[in-house]
């Protein structure tokens, strides 16, 4: 074995490693360093592994172990802890830090610009972050960090005591763990014992595997086993909705996808089972893929599941469409298409599964621990009170992370090794794996009168859900529900249609299904403003919803509905400016549509009169443990610095999905009745004679009914959040800034709620101009992070976000979410300003041909 000396943290060690591995496998692996993240290795694009070395940032992953032979390697742990904590507390107070996964990364390349005294320089900061990437924070926030610590080098007290309740700015819940590394994600995690797994994936979305050969793989150093689908004890097949999904394909099956799973290699060291993994042979019949889903409905097309390629068709109707059109002044038919993405989520998906006599804990990183639970019980044949899962923490996720990823996996392996079993995914295998965003085709027929008033909408959608459901079916549910955006349309006619296809599996992601239709009904709406002669403002003006009007859906709107107050609040902006694109959002809270959403949260009190609170749901960068303490801190007044908070699948605190928005809207509505009962208990008890007593609130809203079902007065979903976002250009075109103003109910944390925010029109600027994910045959184009078009610090404009509060029913303290109608409005409000500019109507996504696009992503990002 080779071996290489070198001063790590300001000690001379010297360390043997396989050949072939890199710098950050070393560290992580044989030097025990886990503030250096993996988000991407060997492709050193997302800066997560960013040390200083003689001094100097570098990216770790780029690095050959023989490179920092007889130098200096510096990471995060070895900064002098003033400055480490100047740099932490900035991150934390300026609210830099959401999921943390980027972080630390972050927090070492600024350590070198504040030691070079270079911080006061906004661009140069910015230009310094060009080899990071940040998929939560928008960059304003990072940006302001930096150059906060760069002003006052005396570490200051994190701004959270006496500052802690509802509407309070309260900093993120061990937010300076996160930005200085200190806390772990699953792939931190090491226990006794520890094994590592490894998975082989197809080579082809459509072939017959003939033959499995893992006896090369099984010779290979450290390997302990190798696994496939014939060890599965339990169901095979796994599934959010529809259990499609195999865990493994067997041989003598075809795959789907170039995601699916054909075998499992289980080692000694990661490197070496990913290793191994390569090592595997398999012999295929190679068929030709079905990949257009207009296509995949003729009859003659092969069969990609059982029971054909279409998975679902939603369809309603309100009013006359027909006469209603034939009657309009204005009739405007346009076909528009939008792109696969990519969540692009900076941590890539691991598990830990650790068995016991009692059975198995399962440490994971994913979107529903108990949906996890179920499923993973499922696949091992085991009562699921046997399997606990526990959400470690969650390095973004935007939807990607709902399905079941590598967990069963993991836990299927440690299960039969009896053995402690973490499996970590590659960039490129999480990017292969995880559902994607649905590419829609929407082709619309709408009408108006002489004055720009909606009549009637005809609207067909079909969707590519790709090879597996996930949740597909309700992505092109909401899609359909809310094609019409928030628009006053009296005669509404929706045909949604989701197909099977080999493309990669699509699900949730941010908007779910949203910001697809959201393009097309504010491009129609911008149109027939231009035949009457009106401008964005006016004709959004004459149409929006008002409480007492009918959603799409058929749903009465309530005195909660704040679209207007969005929209006024930016009118001024928008008819000052010389080039500006003006567009309007509205985004349900909670899934609805006929399905229950509940929240649960569980409080305990522990001694030493700490309390524990326990959720369902998961922190995901948005805040939600933040603001579970802040509601209990401020129901009983109680030091929040004394509470924990957990995600677990703990039956007390079932909840479902962290999905739709609806995390903090429902899960502060248990946390306060949880609360308001340990705060009676409070009044004839000290809080040390509570111990070991636990207070529940439980919160559920069961009153929604499908779209188009046969019900006089329709509630199809819980409440909306509401938007309405300017986009400003420059004399040469380019982007100059965006105005959002959000309706968001009631801000509890304004703080967190402006980063979401932020976070969302950067994501959304994004999908408008420069992200795509195009597949040929079935197959990615590329699965580096450095072609997903993802907007760096220097390209992203400045975004004022405009906070709105009308108070909301459903939602805890009259909350609404916020997590997703960041970017629905945002792709259509840049297409109305680049049509302000050029005169160019814009009806696809990516709009890579415009002014605004050029120059956002570099050609490299490496540093």
């Amino acid at each position: 074995m080779p071996v290489v000396s070198f001063r790590l943290n300001g000690t001379g060690i010297t360390v043997d490693y396989d050949d072939g591995m890199h710098l950050l496998e070393v560290l992580r692996e044989s030097c025990g360093i886990t503030t250096v993240k993996d988000g991407c290795a060997p492709e050193g694009v997302c800066g997560c592994c960013t040390v200083l070395l003689d001094g100097r940032p570098a990216l770790s992953c780029l690095l050959a172990p023989s490179q920092v032979d007889g130098r200096t390697v510096t990471t995060l742990e070895g900064l002098p802890e003033a400055q480490r904590r100047v740099l932490g507390r900035a991150f934390v107070q300026q609210g830099a830090v959401q999921c943390g996964f980027c972080t630390p990364g972050v927090v070492t390349r600024s350590a070198h610009l504040l030691e070079k005294g270079l911080t006061n320089d906004r661009k140069r900061v910015e230009r310094a972050l060009a080899g990071h990437l940040c998929r939560c924070t928008g960059w304003t926030r990072m940006v302001d960090a930096i150059q906060a610590a760069g002003e006052s080098r005396a570490p200051r007290s994190a701004d959270s005591a006496g500052h802690c309740g509802i509407g309070a700015p309260s900093t993120r819940y061990r937010g300076l763990e996160h930005a200085l590394g200190d806390k772990p994600y699953v792939a931190d995690l090491r226990v006794e014992g520890m094994l590592h797994a490894a998975v082989v994936l197809s080579a082809h979305p459509r072939a017959t595997v003939l033959r499995l050969d893992t006896a090369s793989a099984e010779g290979m150093p450290g390997v302990v086993r190798v696994f496939t689908a014939d060890h599965i004890p339990g169901q095979r097949h796994v599934g959010l909705i529809v259990p499609d999904w195999p865990i493994m394909v067997a041989v003598g099956e075809t795959t789907r996808c170039v995601g699916d799973v054909l075998a499992v290699v289980v080692a000694d060291q990661q490197y070496r089972a990913r290793r191994a993994a390569l090592e595997v042979v398999v012999e295929y019949r190679v068929l030709e893929p079905v990949t257009d889903p207009a296509a995949a409905l003729d009859e003659n097309a092969p069969s990609i599941h059982d029971g054909g390629n279409l998975l679902e068709r939603c369809f309603y109707a309100r009013g006359d469409v027909e006469s209603a059109l034939a009657g309009s002044a204005h009739v405007v038919e346009q076909r528009f298409t939008t792109q696969r993405i990519e969540h692009a989520f900076l941590e890539p998906e691991a598990c830990l599964a650790v068995p016991s006599n009692d059975g198995l804990t399962v440490y994971s990183q994913g979107q529903g621990v108990h949906d996890d639970q179920r499923q993973i019980a499922s696949v091992l044949a085991m009562n699921p009170d046997a399997v606990l899962v526990e959400l470690v923490t969650n390095g973004g996720a935007f939807g990607g992370k709902e399905d079941l990823s590598i967990q069963a996996h993991a836990a299927l392996a440690a299960r039969l090794c009896e053995q402690p079993v973490r499996l970590v995914l590659t960039r490129t295998q999480s990017i292969r794996m995880h559902p994607k965003r649905h590419p829609l085709s929407l082709h619309y027929t709408v009408g108006a009168d002489a004055d720009g008033r909606l009549t009637a909408a005809r609207v067909r959608i079909m969707g590519d859900t790709g090879a597996y459901a996930s949740v597909g079916t309700k992505v092109l549910e909401r899609a359909a529900g809310h094609c019409c955006g928030p628009y006053r349309v009296p005669n509404v006619d929706v045909d949604s249609s989701t197909v099977y296809t080999n493309n990669p599996p699509c699900g949730a992601m941010r908007g779910f299904g949203v910001p697809q239709t959201a393009f097309a009904i504010e491009g129609i709406l911008d149109t027939i403003a231009e035949r009457v002669g009106i401008d964005g403002y006016d004709i959004r003006d004459r149409n929006i919803l008002e409480p007492g009007d009918y959603f799409t859906t058929g749903q009465r709107m309530d005195e909660s509905c704040g679209i207007r107050q969005t929209l006024e609040a930016v009118r001024d902006r928008y008819k000052g400016a010389r080039h500006a694109g003006i567009a309007c959002g509205i985004k349900n809270t909670g899934i609805g549509n006929g399905m229950a959403d509940i929240g649960r949260v569980l409080v305990r009190v522990l001694s030493g009169e700490r309390l524990e609170i326990r959720t369902g749901y998961t922190e995901m960068g948005q805040g939600l443990h933040t603001i579970l303490r802040q509601v209990v801190a401020h129901e009983t007044g109680l030091d929040p610095e004394t509470m924990d908070v957990i995600t677990v699948s703990d039956p007390s605190v079932e909840c479902g999905m962290t999905t739709a928005s609806r995390a903090t809207a429902l899960g502060s509505v248990a946390a306060r009745i949880a609360a308001e009962k340990l705060a009676a208990a409070l009044e004839d008890h000290h809080l040390e004679q509570l111990e070991s007593r636990e207070f529940h609130g439980e919160y559920i809203c069961d009153f929604t009914v499908a779209p188009g079902s046969d019900a006089p007065d329709p509630v199809t979903h819980l409440t909306f959040g509401y938007a309405t976002q300017v986009v400003l250009l420059d004399d040469d075109g380019l982007i100059e800034r965006v105005v959002a103003a959000h309706d968001v109910g009631c801000a509890i944390n304004p703080l967190l709620c402006t980063g979401q925010i932020e976070g969302s029109v950067h994501m959304g600027l994004g999908y408008a101009l420069s992200e795509d994910f195009p597949c040929s045959a079935g197959v990615p184009h590329s699965l580096r992070l450095a072609d997903l078009g993802i907007l760096s610090a220097a390209s992203t404009p400045p975004v004022d976000v405009i906070l709105i509060e009308v108070p909301d029913r459903v939602g805890g303290y009259g909350s609404k979410g916020v997590g997703e109608i960041g970017m629905v409005p945002t792709a259509a409000a840049v297409a109305g300003a680049l049509h302000a500019f050029d005169g160019v109507r814009r009806t696809s996504l990516p709009m890579t041909d415009s002014p605004a696009a050029r120059g956002l992503v570099p050609k490299s990002r490496r540093t």
